[in-house]
């Protein structure tokens, strides 16, 4: 009887032991985010500035850091921050007042990870 239970269960499982912790064998993973570049900043996500006057084309699930930025009062006066994220992470922000917490890269990039609404406007 347990000899049948082994064999009926090797058989739905395909008779192979999963290894690794890769879900798409051959699609290299991303690196772990470095907890020491994580940041929080409070301030206003704005649309980015054009650079020729028109809008960009977007893919929603293009993570791009051309869009939006972040205005946010730091230590040593303004810190202006393109924010990268994927568009329906921060269309429903334009011109409130958040919280976003992230990965700083380099150039002023915080890659976002979450946001949270304080303010409908910026005024407040």
């Amino acid at each position: 009887m347990l000899l049948l239970a082994i064999l009926l269960l090797t058989g739905q499982i395909g008779g192979k032991p999963i290894n690794g912790g890769n879900p798409t064998p051959g699609t290299p993973q991303p690196e772990p985010p470095n907890v020491a570049d994580r940041v929080t900043a409070t301030g206003c996500v704005q649309l980015a500035s054009k650079k020729d006057g028109k809008p960009a084309a977007v893919d929603g699930n293009t993570v791009i850091d051309s869009r939006y930025v972040l205005t946010a009062a730091g230590d040593a006066g303004k810190i202006t921050y393109r924010l990268e994220a994927i568009e329906s992470q921060l269309s429903p922000f334009v011109g409130a007042k958040v919280e976003i917490t992230g990965e700083k890269k380099p150039k002023d990039v915080l890659l976002v990870e979450f946001v949270q609404k304080l303010a409908p406007t910026c005024k407040a």
